[in-house]
């Protein structure tokens, strides 16, 4: 009978945190509900990187291998190449990742958090400070971007300059043109 009840409570003392109820899912799915715009903005982004490196990757060869004359036209089939790719691929990668959400964000949150932590979670999402202070983000990432572009373009410069450098030797490149040897940091665009 003792071994009975070490058994029931260590059954009990295990299972406490990762037990579900149906009023724990409920919370769980309101948390996802709430975060459903930070999940499809997570998800685009996961399409954006490759996306921009691409298109980084093309402007240098656009003007390095193809004629003056023939630059824009040639960009602008690319920018619509890419355009088309997202526009076909975000609506269902932000989709997917909506619908693996309960699976894998929801099970986290299910098996770590409490109903009364849960509630808590959810108090603190849906306040006004919160709310205000996400939508500071973009600002707040822009001001120090901006701040941080204009304090390491004088260090930085030389750096791309001779990186591009070293690259096209690498490559068996002609060095860059003087004209062409002044490609700064893309200073940082706002959310």
């Amino acid at each position: 009978m003792k071994k009975l009840v070490v058994i029931a409570l260590l059954a009990l003392a295990s299972g406490a945190q990762a037990e579900s109820t149906a009023a724990k899912k409920e919370l769980v799915n309101k948390v996802l509900l709430l975060q459903q715009t930070g999940i499809e903005q997570e998800a685009q982004a996961l399409v954006a990187r490759p996306v921009m490196m691409m298109l980084q990757r093309a402007e240098m060869i656009l003007k390095s291998n193809v004629a003056a004359d023939k630059r824009e036209a040639v960009a602008k089939q690319i920018q619509a190449d890419l355009k088309q790719f997202e526009d076909e691929v975000v609506p269902l990668v932000r989709a997917r990742a909506v619908s693996l959400a309960p699976s894998t964000v929801g099970a986290l949150l299910d098996e770590k958090f409490t109903e009364d932590e849960l509630k808590q979670l959810i108090a603190i999402i849906e306040s006004p400070i919160n709310r205000k202070y996400l939508q500071m983000g973009g600002e707040m990432q822009k001001v120090l971007l901006d701040k941080v572009f204009e304090q390491t373009k004088p260090t930085i410069e030389p750096k791309i300059r001779a990186l591009e450098l070293a690259i096209s030797k690498h490559l068996g490149l002609p060095a860059p043109s003087a004209a062409n040897a002044k490609p700064a940091p893309a200073k940082p665009a706002s959310k």
